[in-house]
């Protein structure tokens, strides 16, 4: 007789869970059986013990079990240790600018943070940056999270660049730069033929001589090769890597030799233009320090990578395939959601000494001040849906949480850099705890800050170990939530918005009572200004406020359980980037936290 139950708690399976609301769920018995059999495919190892500044956390034996030997805390930058500051949040491609190619660069973004640094920000918050498939335009959906995305390139400070190339006239760069919406597919292809064509100049002079190239490919090693074999790879076959020839479909030394010796210049020109993404991300981080800002640059850590990627081709065994992590039903997403994104496998990263799993913290950090985890709570357990099941059949798979826990404090001491976590959801008892004593800090969004009445929970609430903001890029906008904007979009999509107007004009009252509690207005509809107000007043060191709602911007960037029926990822910000410095919006919204203690002053 199976003992489908037996075999479940095994391999670190969930026959059920409770949901938002409370209500225990099971997945269907034939969704249970490809979770386990798919987490079958490596051994299940005993987690390692894990010492903390010297103190050993777990009883037992070590005998046969990985020792992971962790700090006491992950880094905490010295200059938040007594003062709260905020940061600007941007979408960067959604900048506009009279220079770039129709998305916003690393050039934009070093503008960015000047402009930080002049209204009294502690750095500039982005989406994630790691590399994508073919101008795929969610920064969540990456193919590799070791890498970064070529689109953010400013190819014409690319040594080899000749303006002669592509597009003499500047017409092409014109229409991309004046679309409402970005088009990926025609930056990408414009960029695209400028890199290949700065590369061929660029090897024929000094390029096999130029020691910083040299030394980029030794910093970057193995993971560097691979990635570049399967781009090359990828750019020829055009289609799924488990559907290449048997001898391609998994990386080895003899397959990348191989492709090294057939196919050199496709190799070194997927090198040269990771070399040239890092070291101009490295310059704008730069350009940050030297201005003093105490953080930076703030990165975006997505939650998983798609199973086609360069990742999940280079780290099969890390990887899992057949499974795609997403979000059981609850109250704004009631059918559940399926990101389409392959996890790591429990397993498997205990048995290599979670030897991806760092190097993607290690990736992340190598350029940022901050980074932020998405979907934290996975460190935990992973909601995974089998392919061909809706989003709201799946069900949990655990992983080792002290162990990674205890991985992440490391390489942020390693790096010297802030850990967030995105902790927002069905929150297990005494998670926050135990993240809180690791040092790595807490993700509140005022939306969801309220108390049993529906009260918005007043500034003092608020944990000092926190990053707080107003909303995120899968939430309305302030514009939008105050026109209910998002919940007419919602309906036109047939989704179902888990709110009507009639709570929604309650929560708005709610939210007039709370900032007038505060002094902050005399009960009419608050400014953004008073709501960033309010939330710099809370104990946590760090408020990011977002572009979109600094300048009025009633869209969201994101909506949720929307692929191409919405154009997520596309929208851009209504100002050039020359105008946003002269907007008395942004200026005034700095002059109004320096006045809550928030300005990052020279020296401090």
């Amino acid at each position: 007789m199976e003992d489908i139950a037996g075999e479940a708690q095994r391999v670190g399976v969930e026959t059920g869970y409770h949901d938002a609301l409370g209500r225990w769920r099971e997945p269907a018995h034939e969704a249970l059986r490809r979770v386990i059999d798919a987490l079958s495919s490596v051994p299940p190892a005993p987690p390692p013990v894990v010492v903390k500044g010297g103190r050993v956390l777990d009883e037992g034996s070590p005998d046969g079990r990985l020792v992971i030997e962790a700090p006491t805390q992950a880094h905490q930058p010295e200059a938040l240790r007594h003062h709260g500051v905020w940061m600007l949040a941007v979408q960067l491609y959604g900048v506009r600018s009279t220079r770039n190619w129709g998305v916003g660069d690393f050039s934009d973004l070093t503008t960015l943070v000047e402009l930080a640094a002049e209204v009294g920000a502690a750095g500039i918050a982005l989406n994630p940056l790691h590399a994508v498939l073919d101008g795929q335009p969610s920064p969540y959906s990456p193919s590799s999270r070791l890498f970064l995305n070529s689109v953010y390139i400013d190819v014409e400070r690319v040594p080899g660049f000749s303006p002669r190339d592509v597009d003499r006239d500047g017409s092409e760069r014109a229409r991309l730069r004046a679309t409402d919406l970005v088009d990926y597919g025609g930056v990408f292809a414009l960029k695209g033929q400028a890199l290949r064509a700065a590369h061929r100049r660029f090897r024929a002079g000094r390029g096999g001589d130029d020691p910083d190239f040299a030394a980029f490919k030794r910093e970057r090693g193995a993971a560097l090769a691979t990635y570049c074999a399967f781009q090359t790879l990828r750019d020829h076959l055009q289609k799924p890597w488990w559907e290449w020839p048997e001898n391609m479909r998994r990386p080895s030394d003899e397959l990348v030799t191989s492709i090294e010796a057939t196919a050199p210049d496709e190799m070194d020109f997927h090198a040269y233009v990771q070399w040239q993404a890092d070291r101009q991300l490295a310059a704008c981080q730069g350009r940050a320090r030297d201005l003093g800002l105490p953080i930076g640059l703030y990165l975006d850590v997505a939650v998983g990578v798609i199973p086609d990627g360069a990742d999940a081709w280079g780290e099969q065994d890390a990887v899992m395939r057949g499974l795609s992590v997403g979000a059981p039903p609850d109250i704004l997403n009631t059918e559940g959601q399926n990101w389409g994104l392959a996890s790591f496998h429990p397993a498997a990263l205990v048995r290599s000494n979670f030897a991806l799993f760092r190097a993607t913290l290690a990736a992340s950090m190598r350029h940022a001040g901050a980074i932020r985890l998405d979907h934290v709570l996975g460190l935990n357990r992973v909601y995974v849906v089998p392919d061909g099941f809706p989003a709201s059949g799946g069900t949990y798979m655990r992983f080792p949480f002290l162990a990674m826990v205890a991985v992440i404090a490391t390489e942020s001491v390693i790096n010297r850099c802030l850990v967030i976590g995105e902790d927002l959801g069905t929150v297990p008892d005494g998670f926050r705890d135990i993240m809180a004593d690791w040092g790595i800090w807490s993700y509140r969004l005022a939306l969801f800050e309220r108390g049993p009445d529906g009260g918005y929970n007043p500034p003092e609430r608020y944990p000092e170990g926190a990053l707080v903001s107003f909303s995120t890029h899968d939430l309305p906008t302030y514009a939008g939530w105050q026109a209910g904007h998002d919940l007419g979009v919602k309906h036109a999509l047939g989704i179902d918005p888990g709110e009507d107007e009639g709570a929604r004009q309650w929560a708005r009252q709610r939210l007039i009572e709370a900032i007038a509690h505060q002094g902050l207005s005399d009960g009419g509809t608050p400014s953004f200004t008073d709501i960033a107000r309010f939330l710099a007043r809370a104990p946590s060191r760090l408020l990011v406020i977002a572009a979109e709602d600094v300048f009025g911007v009633i869209d969201q960037p994101n909506v949720p359980g929307t692929i191409d029926e919405h154009p997520n990822w596309r929208r851009k910000l209504p100002l050039d980037l020359d105008l946003l410095g002269e907007d008395r919006r942004l200026h005034d919204l700095g002059d109004a936290l320096a006045a809550e203690g928030r300005a990052v002053r020279a020296g401090r």
